[in-house]
Order: C-alpha cells, then structure tokens, then sequence
C-alpha cells in the first residue's frame, strides 16, 4: 500500500513539475525546468502537413555558463531564447549540439554562428548540412565526444541510424539525464513519426543500444512532446518492432 501511495506521489509531482515551473518567453517558445541545473526549451512551428508542431532542445547549466542541445526552430526564436538566457538568466552560452541536421535540431545554427557561439555535432550531420546547404557546425566528432561544463561532465554518443542516419544521444550523468531527441517517442506517440531520412532497419538495434548504454536514468526527452523516464525508451522499442 505505501508503494503504492508513493508511486502515485512520484507521477503526481512530475506532472507539476512540468506545468507549473514553466516560463513563457513568447507565444512560440517556453522554458520548462527539469532539475535545478537543466530546462527543457520548447519552440512551436507551422510544418506543412502536420500544423504547429512542438520540438524540445536541452539547456545544461553549472554556474553562469551553459550548454545547448537543439536550437528552435529557427534564427529568430533562437535569437529570442539566448536573448532571454543572456539578459534574464545571466548566462553565457559554451557551446551548442544538435540531435541531427533538420530543421527542429539546428534551424537556429546561422544565429548562433554569427553570435561566434562554438558547435559541435556528428561528423555525419556536417556532411549531411553540407550537402543540403545548410549553416555547418564547426568541429565534427566520430562516435563520441566528451564535453566539460565546470566541473560536469556531458556526453554524447552516436547510437546507431533511427529517426536519421546522423542522430546523436546527449548524456549528463550528474543530473541522469538523457537527451535522445527525435530517436526516442513521447509516451502519447502511435508512431515513429517521420522516417523518411531515418533507417528503420536500424532503428530498433539503435534503441536497444541506447537502452544498455544508460541504465540508470532518471529523465528521458524525446524530440517531441512530454518528457518522461526510461519508459519512453521501450515505449519507442515497441512502435519499431510494429512499424
């Protein structure tokens, strides 16, 4: 009975985490706070064929300095969330990564460039920014990259192809947290989405990987609608076992 009870304070409190330590920036961009040194960011697009559509990056902080994992969607909202960081959170932008190449991951590159913010991604996604003409990150890396914020540690390791050939999985493993972006579905999600410049042959050994790698976390946010726990890992296991 006690476990019970305190399973349901457990889902209860996460819920009221996410709805009420929210920050709206403007009508198209929200903060929401995950852990005393973590936000999520969530910026809003029309996309053709899917209506406004919600897309979630990573904000890491450690003192007054921070890290950022996917931008918004474009140059103007990410001008609008480093704005907001810089004059209202005094905080200085390190470094910036993004999940994969599309649009809901490094639309805002171009903005970050010019502000001489440094970049790192997947040396797949500068090929792929490349040959799709898009703003390049600066410095590639192969299988995995270590970054230093302070004294934290991030991590970031390329799984294997899923929802795209080049996407990446963030990993701070002083907060637990797991930033698998577009690879992982929210707990609401029918399908995988959009694979069409994914590898859905891959994409279940690519989870299954993920899901070895990082056996202790704590928080898990997917590219897409609500964050959860380790449960939107299977849950995603399962819809590319029924693709």
């Amino acid at each position: 009975m006690r476990r019970t009870a305190l399973f349901i304070i457990m889902i209860i409190t996460h819920y009221q985490l996410q709805s009420q330590d929210t920050i709206s920036i403007s009508a198209d961009l929200e903060l929401i706070r995950i852990s005393n040194n973590s936000f999520v960011h969530v910026s809003y697009s029309e996309v053709p064929g899917y209506g406004r559509v919600a897309a979630n990056g990573l904000i890491f902080i450690e003192g007054h300095k921070a890290f950022l994992f996917d931008s918004p969607w474009d140059d103007t909202l990410t001008e609008i969330l480093v704005t907001y960081l810089e004059e209202e959170m005094g905080l200085k932008i390190k470094g910036f990564v993004p999940n994969h190449w599309h649009d809901d991951c490094m639309g805002g590159l171009g903005y970050l460039k010019s502000r001489k913010i440094i970049s790192y991604a997947d040396s797949l996604t500068l090929l792929l920014a490349r040959e799709n003409k898009l703003h390049v990150p600066d410095h590639g890396f192969k299988d995995s990259l270590i970054l230093r914020l302070g004294r934290k540690e991030i991590r970031c390791y390329f799984p294997g192809a899923a929802h795209s050939t080049d996407n990446i999985v963030v990993w701070i493993p002083s907060e637990k947290i797991l930033f698998p972006g577009c690879i992982c579905k929210s707990a609401d999600s029918q399908s995988l989405g959009n694979t069409t410049e994914g590898d859905l042959a891959a994409y279940p050994a690519t989870v299954e990987w993920i899901i070895r790698k990082f056996p202790d976390v704590n928080t898990v946010i997917p590219g897409h609608g609500a964050f959860g726990g380790p449960e939107l890992l299977t849950h995603t296991l399962a819809l590319t076992r029924n693709k």
